[in-house]
C-alpha cells in the first residue's frame, strides 16, 4: 500500500494550513470548473522536483503567481521517489496532480495512455509563433504523441557537451578540443591519455567515459546516421542496421580495445559526473545539467566544447524534461492559466539562478551564460558556455527515441549493454538478436492493445444499451512495470 499522501487528502491538508474552507464547498459541478478570472477560487495541486534547492523557489514563484491570480490557489508538492510508476498509480487511482513536470520515456508512456490533457488548443489560441520557435524543435516535437497531441511544453533545457580538464591536457601535452573535433579527433585523443597509462597501473586516469544508457549511446548512434527507433514506424527496432552497430562497436573498442574510455566498474561505480571532478578524465560526455556540480567540485581548470560530429553527421541529445496537465483535472482552464505561467522567461531565469539549469528558451542563453560567469567568475572565464545551446541554436539536437512498448525495449537492452559495454563479455552482434525480441515484443504490445481496445468497444456499448444511454466512466489502463537495469558487478578491468 502506497503511504503517499494522495491528490485529495493534500488538497485538504494544504487547504487547512492555508487557511482555506473545506474543499467540498469548492466542488464544481461541471468538469471544467470555474475559469481562472472566475470569482470562484479554485485549488490545484502542482508537483514537481524533490531537490533540495527546488523548494524554496517553488514558494516564491507561487507568491509571485498568487498575486496575480487571486482567485487560483496552488500548492506544491515534491515529485515521489519512483515518478514513473507512483505516478501511473496516481493517474489509476485518478488522484494525479493537476499540474506537474515529466521527462524521459515515462513522460510520453503516460500521454499514450490517455493520462495528459491536449494541450494544442491552449498553444493555437494563445501563444505566438515566435514563443514556440524560441523552444529547441526537438524538445518541443518530443513532447507530442505521433497523432499531433501536445502533452507537454519545455520546462528547461540541457545538451551533451564535452568537458574537459584543461591541466591534465596540458600535462599530457595533448591539444584542447574545439568545436572542429570529430569522432577520430576524440579517439586520438582518448589514446594520448590511455597509452601513457603504465599497463600496470589501474583506475588513474583514463582518455573519457560515457554513461550506457539509452540516450548515451542512441546520441552516438545518430551521429553515425542510424536510429534505434524507425522514425516512420514506432513498433520497428533499426539497433540492427549498419549504421547503429558500427557505432556501438566504436564505443565498445574505445572501452575494450584502447582501454581509453572507463565504465563504472574502473572508476568504482562513479557517475561520469563525480568521476570527471575527482580528476579520473581527461574528459566527459555530460550536459549542463551538470554544470554547478562540476564548477563547485573540480579543483583543476575545465573547460567545454560541442559534442564531437559523428561520421554521418553532428548532433548531440537534449533534454525532454515538461510541464503537463492531467487530463482529469476539475480546471483544466485554470491549470492552463498555471502552466502558461511556468513557461514564461521568468522561470527559466529563477532555474538558471537557483542551479545554473539552461532555460528552455533560446532567448535566454545569454542571460543564461552571464548568471554563470556572475557566479563563478573565475572557472568560467575562458569556458565556452554557449556549446551546451549550439545544438537548440544550430538545430542538430536530437532527443531519446521511444518505442510504443519502450519499457520491454530498456529491459532488452540494459541486459545486453551490460553484457558488451560494463564487462566487456558480449558481442555488439547480440544486438541483431535484441533488435529481433524488441520487434517481437512491440507486434505481441500491438496485438494486444487492439484486443483490449476491442473488448473495451464491446463492454462501452453493452453498457451504453444498459443504463439507457449512460457512458460509464473511462477504464484507467494498467501500470507499466519497468524493470530496473541489473546491478553492477564489483571488480575493474585493467589498462
Amino acid at each position: 500500500m502506497k503511504s503517499r499522501i494522495s491528490r485529495r487528502s493534500f488538497l485538504r491538508v494544504a487547504g487547512s494550513l492555508a487557511g482555506f474552507a473545506a474543499l467540498a464547498a469548492c466542488a464544481p459541478s461541471s468538469k471544467s470548473g470555474p475559469g481562472p478570472h472566475g470569482s470562484d477560487s479554485v485549488q490545484l495541486v502542482y508537483q514537481d522536483w524533490s531537490t533540495d534547492y527546488f523548494a524554496a523557489m517553488a514558494r516564491e514563484m507561487l507568491a509571485e503567481f498568487h498575486a496575480t491570480h487571486p482567485n487560483i490557489h496552488v500548492f506544491y508538492t515534491p515529485d515521489p521517489p519512483d515518478l514513473s510508476e507512483d505516478m501511473l498509480e496516481d493517474f489509476q487511482a485518478q488522484s494525479a496532480p493537476d499540474v506537474f513536470a515529466g521527462c524521459c520515456d515515462f513522460f510520453p508512456v503516460w500521454a499514450q495512455k490517455g493520462y495528459l490533457l491536449d494541450l494544442q488548443p491552449y498553444i493555437d489560441a494563445e501563444l505566438t509563433q515566435a514563443e514556440r520557435q524560441d523552444w529547441d524543435a526537438a524538445q518541443y516535437r518530443a513532447l507530442q504523441l505521433r497523432g499531433g497531441t501536445q502533452f507537454g511544453l519545455p520546462k528547461y533545457h540541457g545538451a551533451l557537451a564535452l568537458f574537459y580538464n584543461k591541466d591534465l591536457f596540458d600535462q599530457y601535452g595533448v591539444t584542447y578540443p574545439d568545436s572542429t573535433w570529430n569522432h577520430d579527433d576524440y579517439r586520438t585523443a582518448m589514446r594520448s591519455f590511455s597509452s601513457r597509462r603504465p599497463q600496470d597501473e589501474v583506475n588513474t586516469v583514463w582518455g573519457s567515459m560515457f554513461d550506457v544508457s539509452w540516450d548515451r549511446i542512441q546520441v552516438h548512434v545518430n551521429g553515425w546516421g542510424g536510429h534505434f527507433v524507425d522514425p516512420d514506424d514506432p513498433t520497428k527496432c533499426l539497433m540492427d542496421s549498419f549504421e547503429a552497430l558500427d557505432a556501438m562497436q566504436w564505443l565498445r573498442d574505445r572501452m575494450w580495445g584502447d582501454h581509453a574510455m572507463a565504465s563504472r566498474l574502473d572508476v568504482q561505480n562513479l557517475s561520469v559526473t563525480e568521476a570527471f571532478i575527482q580528476g579520473r578524465l581527461a574528459m566527459v560526455e555530460d550536459g549542463s545539467w551538470s554544470l554547478k556540480a562540476v564548477l563547485d567540485g573540480a579543483r583543476f581548470r575545465v573547460g567545454v566544447t560541442t559534442f564531437p560530429a559523428g561520421p554521418a553527421r553532428r548532433v548531440t541529445m537534449s533534454t525532454t524534461d515538461g510541464f503537463g496537465i492531467y487530463k482529469h483535472t476539475r480546471y483544466p482552464e485554470a491549470a492552463w492559466e498555471f502552466l502558461k505561467f511556468l513557461i514564461r522567461p521568468g522561470y527559466g531565469r529563477a532555474m538558471a539562478q537557483a542551479h545554473l539549469l539552461q532555460p528552455a528558451r533560446a532567448s535566454l542563453v545569454d542571460e543564461w551564460i552571464g548568471i554563470a560567469r556572475e557566479q563563478y567568475p573565475a572557472q568560467t572565464k575562458d569556458m565556452d558556455l554557449a556549446a551546451f545551446a549550439d545544438g537548440h541554436l544550430k538545430g542538430y539536437s536530437v532527443t531519446p527515441e521511444i518505442f510504443e512498448n519502450q519499457h520491454e525495449a530498456r529491459r532488452l537492452t540494459a541486459n545486453a549493454w551490460e553484457q558488451i559495454y560494463t564487462l566487456g563479455r558480449a558481442p555488439v552482434s547480440i544486438m541483431q538478436e535484441v533488435a529481433a525480441h524488441i520487434n517481437a515484443a512491440n507486434i505481441n504490445a500491438a496485438h494486444s492493445r487492439a484486443a483490449h481496445s476491442r473488448a473495451a468497444h464491446g463492454r462501452a456499448a453493452h453498457d451504453n444499451q444498459a443504463h439507457d444511454g449512460r457512458l460509464p466512466p473511462p477504464a484507467m489502463a494498467p501500470a507499466i512495470q519497468v524493470a530496473p537495469p541489473p546491478a553492477m558487478t564489483e571488480g575493474s578491468r585493467g589498462a
